[in-house]
This record gives C-alpha cells, sequence and structure tokens, in this order.
C-alpha cells in the first residue's frame, strides 16, 4: 500500500528542532494502543523542543480482542488512564493535547461507545487512526528521532494488535499491515502459523542492498531492556539499541522456560507484559528472517512523537 510521498529528510527529534513555525509551548500526544496507553509531553525552549513527561500504563484495552468487541472492564481502565493522562499534560501547561487510537479500536464493533466514553468523562476527542495513518505517523517518528538513511529502512512496529512494516518505494512510503500483535496472538498458534501470516506482508518489501530495521512498540523496548537487565527503565539507555538475531533467540529461550510468576520478575520486563511477551518476540523474529536482517536497531521516538510532529508541522 502507498502512503504518499516522503517529503521529511533529516534528523529532528533532538527535539523537532528544525520546525519553529508553533506559538503553543507546551503539547502532549496520548497514544491508545491495544496493550497499553502512553503520554509524551514536550517543550520548546530556545534550544529547540525537550520532553518534559513520558508515562505508560497497561490498559489491554484489547483484551478479547479476537471477537472484535471492546469489554467494559478494558473501556474502563482506558478511560482512566487517558483522563490521568490528560490531566498531568495540562498540569504541565498543555495547550495542545492530541489523542490517537490504533488497532484495538480500529477493529472493535462497539469503537463508537469506547470514544463517546472517552469524550463524556474525559472531554477529549480521540482520533481512530486508519492502518496506513498509523503507519505513517510510526515512520514520522522514526525518522525524526533516529539519524538513518531512510531509503534502506524499514520500520516494523509490533502492537497489540497488529503489525506494520513502513519503508520508502520509489521516493514514497508503503505499508503492509497484518493482524498479528503481541496481544492477539497470545495463545493462538505457533511459528509455522505466524510466519504463513506475516508471509504476504514481508514478500511486499523490496529492499536492494543491505536493509536497516527499526523496530518500535513495547515488545522491541522491552527486548532492549532485558537485554540490558534494566531494573529500572532508561530510554536513553533504549533508543538506539542494536539487538541481534541470536540475542533475541536466547531471551526467546529463556523466557519461554519460565512459568509465568518467574516470568515476571524478568529484570527490563513489565510484570504486565510477562503474559504476551512470548507472541511479540516471535513476531520480531519472524520478521527478522522473512526479511533475512540479522540485526535489529530500537527506536524509542514512535508514533506519540510522530503525532506532536505532525501537530506542529498542522500549526
Amino acid at each position: 500500500m502507498e502512503l504518499g510521498s516522503n517529503s521529511h529528510k533529516g534528523n529532528c527529534f533532538y527535539f523537532l528542532c528544525q520546525i519553529g513555525v508553533l506559538n503553543v509551548q507546551v503539547i502532549a500526544a496520548i497514544d491508545i494502543g491495544t496493550n497499553s496507553t502512553r503520554l509524551l509531553v514536550v517543550q520548546r525552549t530556545e534550544a529547540g523542543w525537550v520532553e518534559l513527561a513520558r508515562k505508560l500504563a497497561s490498559t489491554r484495552l484489547g483484551e478479547g480482542i479476537r471477537r472484535g468487541v471492546l469489554l467494559p472492564s478494558a473501556m474502563e481502565r482506558t478511560v482512566e488512564a487517558v483522563g490521568l493522562f490528560y490531566r498531568e499534560a495540562l498540569g504541565l501547561g498543555a495547550q495542545r493535547v492530541v489523542a490517537a487510537a490504533t488497532s484495538a479500536v480500529r477493529d472493535a464493533s462497539n469503537r463508537e461507545e469506547f470514544l463517546a466514553l472517552v469524550n463524556q468523562r474525559v472531554g477529549l476527542p480521540v482520533r481512530v487512526l486508519s492502518g496506513v495513518e498509523e503507519a505513517r505517523l510510526s515512520y514520522l517518528g522514526v525518522i525524526s528521532g533516529l539519524n538513518i538513511e531512510p531509503e534502506s529502512t524499514v520500520v516494523v512496529d509490533v502492537g497489540g494488535g497488529s503489525t506494520e512494516l513502513i519503508w520508502i518505494q520509489s521516493g514514497r512510503l508503503r505499508l503492509a499491515s497484518v493482524k498479528a500483535g503481541a496481544v492477539r496472538l497470545t495463545g493462538a498458534g505457533g511459528r509455522c502459523e505466524l510466519a504463513a501470516i506475516l508471509r504476504p506482508a514481508l514478500s511486499q518489501v523490496r529492499q536492494p542492498g543491505a536493509v536497516n530495521l527499526v523496530g518500535v512498540g513495547g515488545t522491541v523496548t522491552t527486548l532492549a531492556a532485558i537485554d540490558q537487565k534494566l531494573v529500572e527503565y532508561d530510554p536513553r539507555l533504549v533508543h538506539g539499541y542494536v539487538l541481534t538475531t541470536g540475542r533475541i533467540k536466547e531471551i526467546l529461550s529463556m523466557l519461554a522456560s519460565l512459568e509465568l510468576a518467574e516470568r515476571r520478575r524478568v529484570p527490563g520486563l513489565q510484570p504486565e507484559r510477562a503474559d504476551i511477551i512470548l507472541a511479540g518476540v516471535e513476531i520480531v523474529l519472524a520478521v527478522m528472517e522473512g526479511l533475512a536482517v540479522d540485526r535489529l536497531v530500537v527506536s524509542e521516538s514512535d508514533i506519540l512523537l510522530g503525532l506532536i510532529q505532525e501537530e506542529v508541522e498542522r500549526k
């Protein structure tokens, strides 16, 4: 699928430093995902944009996602987190707060009920991103946050409900998306089935020469944290970290050998993610093997940064 022309060159996550067209001094983004709800707040200074806050709540909105309906308890958890993050952003002086929802809400038959609940309880409109929009914003966040060559880069976004591959072909962004995420695939099939699910998407990626694979999403950042045994998560140590296929296989083997209660105590692994991490890592490995790459660069800059940069440019 074609997304549009690649008009973003260079690197400006440090921090959106190339953009000087917005009078707003503090801006925030809330990402409502299948597994977690996240907040990013940035402030404009004379030196550029700096991060004020980055928060995550494991809300598991996509609980029971294979039935295509958002559960009342999952909606309650998520609305509570969105409200908390919205108030925190306003407390930090945010003049603009943008909120976006991805796969779980996009695919739910009762999505309007959830959107109305957020609007009623929080007073914040939520934009439901299409697969194309989600991919474009994730890619924008990555190239804004890493000093990479866009033309040779493939971004893999492993979410809770879906996985996207985004790359440039003939000067235009392309997307391949599959409904295979860490939450959706937990307890549903093995690697043979997963390889078959991903094969049509992987076959679309045509990259001449070496491919720089960049990964975003909680599974990928968790792998970097586990590999470094981070007792306390530090995005500065995760962003730009390089994982090899061999090391990821070792981590997967270690995690698979543990009972769930033991897995929850692994340094670098959020206890709330312990039940879905195996499926997420399987997806990462299947993508790497399908693209015949043996290294993955981890990016902390993702759809949240993409949402903020889009808002900056829009204004």
